[in-house]
């Protein structure tokens, strides 16, 4: 099983993320990181913090001349800023310049201060900060570099901004990403992004912010990943939870979800054919994507489909949110930080790094290995395997 963990603040020195698990003799190439994180920083709306801040990475452990030894990763992102926040954010003895004292709503200020029995929201927001999820993509580049070995890819593409949406239906293929990351709003549809900038301007122009929605897809999944045994195996629930933990991020769904909901059971659900070449679904198929590639908490060897759905940011370039000044209790407008109009084409890299670090989990339970070749090795044998079972069991 894959676990990682991350530790900084925003504007603290750097971000560290420790994943441990993968097996020894995977290539990690740190340009690979470094174009995922780029990948993370770009888009229309994102605030002009990216356009400066470059991501400096350092491996500091578990890679030796490009390739793990099957011992603790460690990548450590640092932050080019810290000169001008090293005064304010010291981990020596002393106070802070200003206190921050004006919580904004929709953020984790208040309960974050009420929790913890701060009286400055600062020591909240620079953790509770989407900064945090450089290191999570850091993390989810060393998940794609050894899904990739078995052949599992995983791409995602806006599918809406504010109140503009694209068609749900249509899948974009692996193959488009690189058009779907040229897009300024990593939209797969050219005519349906300019309206996303539209909104997008206009929102800017009132100083407000925008959510949206971005579509997650994982192609080349085997069948059999999760379970149906055991509660807090459910890989539907496993990737829900990680999606969930993306800030600002307020629903997901898979397949067609919320749409099935108000459908027969007749329409909902995804007819079953023999398919001697779907070899990841042990040579089954199915006719649509409803369930989106879940039954019953296990992979069906279908693509994985989530969607996952973004709140407009808390923090607003013209300030309006009634809130309460916490020296006063007198009714207030929250304090300003630098921000974003709209963060949902960085949303879609990140649920790509949360759905790689999940079903890398899942296929390292699976399979085992404590090498790549015996990892990649596993995974052919279990297919070869479940694909002769089917082929044997039909009629000549």
């Amino acid at each position: 099983m894959l676990r990682f963990l991350t530790a900084g603040e925003s504007h603290g020195p750097s971000l560290t993320v420790i994943v441990e698990g993968l097996p020894s003799g995977l290539p990690i190439d740190i340009e690979t990181i470094g174009d995922q994180l780029v990948r993370r920083r770009l888009g229309f709306g994102r605030g002009p913090r990216m356009r400066f801040e470059r991501d400096d990475i350092r491996i500091t452990a578990g890679v030796r001349h490009g390739r793990t030894l099957g011992s603790p990763v460690a990548i450590e992102i640092i932050n080019t800023e810290w000169p001008k926040w090293e005064k304010e954010m010291s981990a020596a003895p002393g106070e802070p310049t200003t206190k921050l004292r004006s919580p904004r709503p929709g953020h984790a200020d208040l309960v974050g201060m009420q929790k913890y029995a701060f009286d400055d929201a600062r020591d909240v927001l620079e953790r509770s900060s989407a900064r945090e999820t450089a290191a999570r993509v850091a993390a989810g580049a060393l998940a794609k570099a050894l899904l990739q070995t078995i052949g599992i890819t995983i791409l995602s593409h806006v599918v809406q901004i504010g109140s503009v949406a694209t068609d749900p239906e249509s899948l974009p293929e692996f193959a488009d990403l690189g058009a779907i990351d040229e897009s300024e709003v990593r939209c797969a549809t050219r005519e349906v992004e300019e309206l996303m900038i539209a909104e997008i301007k206009a929102a800017a122009k009132d100083g407000d912010s925008l959510g949206g929605v971005a579509e997650v897809i994982a192609y080349g999944v085997p069948v059999g990943l999760g379970s149906y045994v055991h509660w807090d195996r459910k890989l539907d629930g496993l990737i829900a939870q990680a999606l969930l933990s993306i800030q600002a991020v307020k629903g997901v769904e898979f397949g067609n979800g919320f749409t099935q909901a108000g459908q027969r059971g007749s329409v909902a659900h995804d007819a079953i054919f023999f398919d001697e070449l779907a070899q990841n679904a042990g040579g089954f198929g199915r006719r649509s994507h409803h369930a989106g590639g879940l039954e019953g908490g296990v992979t069906s060897g279908a693509p994985v489909v989530a969607r996952v759905a973004m709140k407009p940011l808390a923090t607003l370039n013209r300030p309006v949110l009634e809130t309460v000044d916490l020296d006063t209790m007198d009714s207030s407008v929250s304090f300003k930080e630098r921000t974003d109009v709209t963060a949902v084409p960085a949303l879609g890299v990140i649920t790509e790094a949360m759905m790689a670090l999940v079903l890398a989990s899942e296929a390292l339970r699976k399979f085992g290995g404590d090498s790549v070749e015996e990892f990649v090795r596993n995974h052919k044998n279990y297919l070869e395997n479940i694909s002769s079972t089917a082929s044997s069991a039909r009629p000549e």
